[in-house]
């Protein structure tokens, strides 16, 4: 009895899009790890302007924000993971590019929801934040963080309020379902659907920094919202009444 290879080992058609796949995951994570620390600002005011798309990342103390971002950047403590969680009150922003040269910055905007922090500077940063999240004029996209095994909490879904505008004209939204590995595959099948269900239009990503899921399709989105194909612009009616030869033109003389 012969054996009848399966299609996935036979056909070469399936090698170019491997290939493509992973070139592409190279690519996304090698420029996530140009990352670099930029500046932090403890108010809105102190933000420096910029003109190259940025990336927010925001959620819920302890659902693994800084966690993610060391892993996506390849480097151990690029985000502070504060030993008390809620006690970093600042943006912080991280340039990306090659050869020195930035273009775009990831924001890691303070976690969010932990009972320890006074109520008076809750309020003040949920302010903030929110101010951020609609009046930053270069943001491209938000990365919410959130732990599958809590769901979205009360402030999730605030936050999910607030930038439901931006994301309705184009804004790019994700939501990073972190710790992942704590889930069995029913269990994550089911936050996965569930999530999809709540994201209001956005991507949703299983993640584990333990088990590095889902790490290379994350970077190869924030590489795509970062880098969108530039659109050919369509000639004007003009150009292409010129560039068309007349109708009524006479015909050339074939004799000169």
């Amino acid at each position: 009895m012969t054996h009848t290879p399966t299609r996935a080992a036979s056909d070469p058609a399936h090698a170019p899009q491997k290939t493509a796949s992973a070139s592409a995951a190279v690519i996304a994570m090698g420029w996530m790890h140009t990352a670099k620390f930029l500046t932090t600002a403890p108010e809105l005011k102190f933000l420096p302007e910029l003109q190259v798309p940025e990336i927010a990342f925001v959620g819920r103390s302890n659902a693994g924000k800084s966690t993610c971002i060391n892993t996506l950047t390849q480097q151990k403590r690029l985000a502070f993971a504060s030993k008390t969680p809620g006690r970093t009150q600042s943006i912080n922003l991280f340039s990306l590019g090659k050869q020195g040269v930035t273009d775009a910055v990831l924001a890691d905007l303070p976690g969010y929801g932990y009972a320890a922090v006074p109520k008076a500077d809750k309020w003040r940063w949920q302010q903030v934040m929110a101010n951020y999240l609609v009046t930053r004029e270069n943001l491209t996209g938000i990365v919410l963080m959130c732990d599958p095994r809590h769901g979205l909490t009360e402030l999730d879904e605030i936050l999910l309020d607030v930038v439901r505008p931006r994301v309705e004209e184009g804004l790019k939204f994700l939501v990073v379902l972190t710790k992942a590995d704590k889930l069995n595959k029913t269990e994550a099948a089911k936050a996965l659907s569930i999530m999809q269900l709540q994201a209001g239009g956005g991507s949703v990503k299983l993640f584990s920094a333990l088990k590095k899921q889902g790490v290379d399709e994350v970077a190869e989105l924030l590489w795509q919202w970062a880098h969108p194909p530039v659109k050919a612009e369509k000639p004007t009616r003009p150009a292409i009444e010129a560039a068309a030869p007349a109708a009524d033109a006479p015909a050339a003389d074939p004799q000169g």
